[in-house]
Protein backbone atom coordinates (compact mmCIF):
# COMPACT_ATOMS: atom_id res chain seq x y z
CA UNK A 1 0.00 0.00 0.00
CA UNK A 2 1.36 3.44 -0.74
CA UNK A 3 0.20 6.59 0.17
CA UNK A 4 1.53 9.29 -2.61
CA UNK A 5 5.20 7.76 -2.73
CA UNK A 6 5.08 6.38 0.80
CA UNK A 7 5.16 3.02 1.25
CA UNK A 8 2.61 1.53 3.72
CA UNK A 9 4.03 -1.69 5.20
CA UNK A 10 1.89 -4.41 5.81
CA UNK A 11 2.70 -5.15 9.36
CA UNK A 12 0.76 -4.86 12.72
CA UNK A 13 1.63 -2.78 16.10
CA UNK A 14 1.56 -4.77 19.07
CA UNK A 15 -0.18 -2.87 21.91
CA UNK A 16 -0.65 -4.23 25.25
CA UNK A 17 -3.59 -3.74 27.73
CA UNK A 18 -2.96 -0.63 30.88
CA UNK A 19 -4.64 0.68 33.40
CA UNK A 20 -5.91 4.46 32.73
CA UNK A 21 -7.01 7.56 34.72
CA UNK A 22 -8.49 10.80 33.31
CA UNK A 23 -7.88 14.15 35.55
CA UNK A 24 -9.48 17.31 35.30
CA UNK A 25 -6.97 19.87 35.87
CA UNK A 26 -8.20 23.65 36.58
CA UNK A 27 -6.41 26.55 36.91
CA UNK A 28 -6.84 30.65 36.75
CA UNK A 29 -5.54 31.39 33.31
CA UNK A 30 -3.68 29.54 30.27
CA UNK A 31 0.02 30.17 31.97
CA UNK A 32 -0.28 28.21 35.42
CA UNK A 33 -2.54 25.45 33.85
CA UNK A 34 0.24 24.96 31.50
CA UNK A 35 2.94 25.55 34.21
CA UNK A 36 0.90 22.53 36.59
CA UNK A 37 0.07 20.36 33.18
CA UNK A 38 4.39 20.29 32.29
CA UNK A 39 5.02 19.22 36.13
CA UNK A 40 2.17 16.77 36.03
CA UNK A 41 3.33 14.98 32.29
CA UNK A 42 6.90 15.13 33.43
CA UNK A 43 8.77 12.44 33.01
CA UNK A 44 6.19 9.83 32.29
CA UNK A 45 7.55 8.83 28.30
CA UNK A 46 7.37 4.94 29.01
CA UNK A 47 6.89 2.85 31.87
CA UNK A 48 10.14 1.33 31.28
CA UNK A 49 11.71 3.71 33.65
CA UNK A 50 9.33 6.24 34.30
CA UNK A 51 6.67 5.84 37.10
CA UNK A 52 3.79 6.00 34.48
CA UNK A 53 2.84 7.21 30.84
CA UNK A 54 1.26 10.45 30.96
CA UNK A 55 0.18 13.35 28.50
CA UNK A 56 -2.72 16.14 27.59
CA UNK A 57 -5.35 14.42 25.69
CA UNK A 58 -7.16 18.05 25.00
CA UNK A 59 -7.64 21.25 26.40
CA UNK A 60 -11.33 22.59 27.72
CA UNK A 61 -12.76 25.84 27.94
CA UNK A 62 -14.80 27.20 30.72
CA UNK A 63 -18.09 25.44 29.92
CA UNK A 64 -16.15 21.83 29.76
CA UNK A 65 -14.90 21.96 33.42
CA UNK A 66 -16.69 21.88 36.54
CA UNK A 67 -15.47 24.97 38.06
CA UNK A 68 -15.89 26.93 35.10
CA UNK A 69 -12.36 27.65 34.47
CA UNK A 70 -9.93 27.00 31.52
CA UNK A 71 -8.57 23.40 31.91
CA UNK A 72 -7.25 20.08 30.39
CA UNK A 73 -7.95 16.60 30.38
CA UNK A 74 -4.94 14.52 31.56
CA UNK A 75 -4.65 10.54 30.66
CA UNK A 76 -1.92 8.30 32.81
CA UNK A 77 -1.69 5.51 32.43
CA UNK A 78 -0.16 2.39 34.49
CA UNK A 79 0.51 -1.50 34.36
CA UNK A 80 -2.12 -1.99 37.49
CA UNK A 81 -4.19 0.20 39.76
CA UNK A 82 -1.90 -0.48 42.35
CA UNK A 83 1.00 1.41 40.14
CA UNK A 84 -1.40 4.09 39.28
CA UNK A 85 -2.23 4.68 42.89
CA UNK A 86 1.26 5.07 44.00
CA UNK A 87 1.98 7.45 41.02
CA UNK A 88 -1.09 9.28 40.57
CA UNK A 89 -0.63 10.98 44.43
CA UNK A 90 2.71 11.71 44.23
CA UNK A 91 2.36 13.70 40.77
CA UNK A 92 -1.20 15.74 41.95
CA UNK A 93 0.59 16.60 45.12
CA UNK A 94 3.89 17.53 44.21
CA UNK A 95 3.22 19.00 40.91
CA UNK A 96 -0.18 20.60 40.61
CA UNK A 97 -0.55 21.21 44.48
CA UNK A 98 2.47 23.41 43.86
CA UNK A 99 0.99 25.02 41.10
CA UNK A 100 -0.65 28.16 41.60
CA UNK A 101 -4.65 28.19 41.44
CA UNK A 102 -5.11 24.79 40.35
CA UNK A 103 -7.81 22.15 41.05
CA UNK A 104 -7.90 18.63 40.09
CA UNK A 105 -11.14 16.34 39.33
CA UNK A 106 -12.13 13.28 38.16
CA UNK A 107 -12.42 12.94 34.58
CA UNK A 108 -14.51 9.51 34.00
CA UNK A 109 -17.77 9.11 35.47
CA UNK A 110 -17.53 5.12 36.29
CA UNK A 111 -14.60 3.05 36.62
CA UNK A 112 -13.39 -0.68 36.89
CA UNK A 113 -11.61 0.46 40.13
CA UNK A 114 -10.95 3.85 42.22
CA UNK A 115 -7.65 5.10 43.93
CA UNK A 116 -7.22 7.56 46.58
CA UNK A 117 -6.43 10.94 45.38
CA UNK A 118 -7.39 13.84 47.77
CA UNK A 119 -8.13 10.97 50.11
CA UNK A 120 -4.51 10.35 50.43
CA UNK A 121 -3.27 13.83 49.97
CA UNK A 122 -5.62 15.35 52.26
CA UNK A 123 -3.12 14.93 54.73
CA UNK A 124 -0.75 17.47 54.05
CA UNK A 125 -3.27 20.03 55.63
CA UNK A 126 -2.44 19.37 58.80
CA UNK A 127 -5.60 18.44 60.36
CA UNK A 128 -6.85 21.55 58.76
CA UNK A 129 -8.28 20.08 55.73
CA UNK A 130 -11.99 20.16 55.14
CA UNK A 131 -14.43 17.49 53.18
CA UNK A 132 -16.39 19.33 50.71
CA UNK A 133 -19.30 17.60 48.64
CA UNK A 134 -20.03 18.58 45.16
CA UNK A 135 -22.79 17.11 43.67
CA UNK A 136 -22.09 13.07 44.63
CA UNK A 137 -18.61 13.34 44.91
CA UNK A 138 -16.23 14.07 47.46
CA UNK A 139 -13.80 16.63 47.44
CA UNK A 140 -11.10 17.64 49.88
CA UNK A 141 -10.01 21.80 50.34
CA UNK A 142 -6.83 21.74 51.64
CA UNK A 143 -5.30 24.90 53.05
CA UNK A 144 -2.06 26.54 50.95
CA UNK A 145 -0.63 30.08 50.60
CA UNK A 146 -3.12 31.18 48.14
CA UNK A 147 -6.25 29.76 49.73
CA UNK A 148 -7.01 26.07 49.35
CA UNK A 149 -6.51 23.64 47.14
CA UNK A 150 -9.62 21.58 46.09
CA UNK A 151 -9.24 17.87 44.96
CA UNK A 152 -11.14 15.15 44.05
CA UNK A 153 -11.56 12.70 46.95
CA UNK A 154 -11.21 9.31 44.47
CA UNK A 155 -10.44 8.32 40.77
CA UNK A 156 -11.75 6.41 38.63
CA UNK A 157 -9.70 3.41 37.07
CA UNK A 158 -10.77 2.44 33.28
CA UNK A 159 -8.78 -0.37 31.07
CA UNK A 160 -6.91 1.17 28.05
CA UNK A 161 -4.53 -0.07 25.49
CA UNK A 162 -0.62 1.42 25.42
CA UNK A 163 1.92 1.18 22.89
CA UNK A 164 -0.22 1.37 19.65
CA UNK A 165 2.70 2.42 17.62
CA UNK A 166 3.50 3.85 13.97
CA UNK A 167 7.25 4.28 12.71
CA UNK A 168 8.23 6.15 9.89
CA UNK A 169 11.04 6.39 7.79
CA UNK A 170 13.08 9.31 6.17
CA UNK A 171 15.39 9.90 3.13
CA UNK A 172 15.96 13.61 4.59
CA UNK A 173 16.15 14.20 8.34
CA UNK A 174 14.31 17.69 8.04
CA UNK A 175 11.51 15.76 6.43
CA UNK A 176 11.45 13.17 8.75
CA UNK A 177 11.21 15.21 11.54
CA UNK A 178 8.83 17.62 10.31
CA UNK A 179 6.74 14.56 9.49
CA UNK A 180 6.86 12.80 12.78
CA UNK A 181 5.48 16.83 14.34
CA UNK A 182 2.74 16.38 11.71
CA UNK A 183 2.38 12.74 13.32
CA UNK A 184 2.35 13.82 16.77
CA UNK A 185 -0.01 17.24 16.06
CA UNK A 186 -2.52 14.53 14.60
CA UNK A 187 -2.57 12.47 17.98
CA UNK A 188 -3.27 16.16 19.86
CA UNK A 189 -5.87 16.24 17.54
CA UNK A 190 -7.39 12.65 18.16
CA UNK A 191 -9.77 12.54 21.49
CA UNK A 192 -9.13 9.57 23.97
CA UNK A 193 -5.34 9.38 23.17
CA UNK A 194 -1.82 10.63 24.08
CA UNK A 195 1.41 10.87 22.47
CA UNK A 196 3.42 10.40 25.81
CA UNK A 197 7.02 10.93 24.20
CA UNK A 198 8.94 14.56 24.00
CA UNK A 199 6.73 16.29 21.30
CA UNK A 200 4.83 12.96 20.59
CA UNK A 201 8.08 11.48 19.19
CA UNK A 202 10.64 9.10 20.23
CA UNK A 203 13.83 8.60 18.72
CA UNK A 204 15.21 6.24 20.94
CA UNK A 205 12.97 3.31 19.86
CA UNK A 206 13.24 -0.02 21.78
CA UNK A 207 13.26 -3.39 21.49
CA UNK A 208 12.93 -5.98 24.52
CA UNK A 209 16.05 -7.43 26.51
CA UNK A 210 19.65 -6.73 25.93
CA UNK A 211 22.93 -8.03 26.54
CA UNK A 212 22.99 -6.62 29.69
CA UNK A 213 21.08 -8.72 32.07
CA UNK A 214 19.96 -5.81 34.33
CA UNK A 215 18.52 -4.35 30.92
CA UNK A 216 14.56 -4.87 30.32
CA UNK A 217 14.68 -3.10 26.75
CA UNK A 218 17.64 -1.26 24.72
CA UNK A 219 17.70 0.01 21.51
CA UNK A 220 15.91 -1.04 18.38
CA UNK A 221 18.86 -1.69 16.48
CA UNK A 222 17.24 -2.38 13.21
CA UNK A 223 16.02 1.01 13.19
CA UNK A 224 19.22 2.44 13.58
CA UNK A 225 21.14 4.12 10.70
CA UNK A 226 24.05 4.00 11.69
CA UNK A 227 23.99 0.32 12.38
CA UNK A 228 23.34 -0.84 8.76
CA UNK A 229 25.76 -3.66 7.79
CA UNK A 230 26.34 -4.31 11.22
CA UNK A 231 22.46 -5.73 11.83
CA UNK A 232 19.76 -7.24 10.31
CA UNK A 233 18.06 -3.28 9.27
CA UNK A 234 14.69 -2.82 9.20
CA UNK A 235 15.11 0.53 7.36
CA UNK A 236 14.34 1.44 3.34
CA UNK A 237 17.70 1.48 1.67
CA UNK A 238 16.91 5.26 1.54
CA UNK A 239 16.11 5.73 5.09
CA UNK A 240 18.75 8.12 6.77
CA UNK A 241 16.39 8.83 9.96
CA UNK A 242 13.61 7.00 11.69
CA UNK A 243 11.15 8.19 14.22
CA UNK A 244 8.55 6.29 16.70
CA UNK A 245 5.32 8.11 17.46
CA UNK A 246 3.70 5.68 20.46
CA UNK A 247 -0.22 5.97 21.24
CA UNK A 248 -1.89 5.29 24.30
CA UNK A 249 -5.81 4.99 24.22
CA UNK A 250 -8.94 4.57 26.16
CA UNK A 251 -9.40 1.62 23.94
CA UNK A 252 -8.62 -0.15 20.93
CA UNK A 253 -10.64 2.10 18.19
CA UNK A 254 -9.31 5.48 19.90
CA UNK A 255 -5.48 4.12 19.40
CA UNK A 256 -6.06 2.83 15.92
CA UNK A 257 -8.10 5.81 14.43
CA UNK A 258 -4.95 8.05 15.95
CA UNK A 259 -2.53 6.04 14.06
CA UNK A 260 -4.56 6.16 10.77
CA UNK A 261 -4.65 9.71 11.18
CA UNK A 262 -0.52 9.59 12.14
CA UNK A 263 -0.03 8.03 8.78
CA UNK A 264 -2.29 10.20 6.58
CA UNK A 265 -0.43 13.35 8.25
CA UNK A 266 3.53 11.75 8.00
CA UNK A 267 3.79 10.32 4.53
CA UNK A 268 4.45 12.58 2.37
CA UNK A 269 7.74 14.09 0.38
CA UNK A 270 11.06 12.05 1.67
CA UNK A 271 8.80 9.45 4.01
CA UNK A 272 9.96 6.83 1.93
CA UNK A 273 8.49 4.03 4.56
CA UNK A 274 6.34 3.98 7.45
CA UNK A 275 5.72 1.13 9.03
CA UNK A 276 5.22 -0.43 13.46
CA UNK A 277 6.74 -2.33 15.82
CA UNK A 278 6.21 -5.70 17.05
CA UNK A 279 7.06 -8.51 18.99
CA UNK A 280 5.79 -10.87 16.40
CA UNK A 281 2.75 -11.12 18.26
CA UNK A 282 4.19 -12.69 21.61
CA UNK A 283 3.92 -10.14 24.34
CA UNK A 284 0.78 -7.77 23.77
CA UNK A 285 -2.71 -9.06 22.85
CA UNK A 286 -3.82 -5.79 20.87
CA UNK A 287 -2.54 -6.35 16.88
CA UNK A 288 -3.38 -3.23 14.94
CA UNK A 289 -3.00 -3.77 11.34
CA UNK A 290 -2.34 -0.93 9.65
CA UNK A 291 -3.71 -1.67 5.84
CA UNK A 292 -6.87 -2.24 7.97
CA UNK A 293 -6.79 1.17 9.85
CA UNK A 294 -6.04 2.57 6.55
CA UNK A 295 -9.04 1.04 4.81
Amino acid sequence: MNIGNTEVEDTFAEAFGMKYVRLIVTAADEYWLDAGLRELTGYSSSVIACDAEAGVEQYLSEEETPDGRIGAAVLIFGFSTDGLQKAVPNRVGQCVMTCPSTAVYDGLEDGDKQVALGKQIRFFGDGFQKAKILGDDRHWRIPVMDGEFLVQDVLNVRAGVAGGNVILQGSCKTSALAAARRGAEAVAATRGVIAPFPGGVARSGSKVGSIYKTLPASTSDAYCPTLKGRVESKLHADAVAAYEIVVDGVDEQAVGEAMAAVIQAAAGENIVRIGAGNYGGKLGKFHIQLHEILS
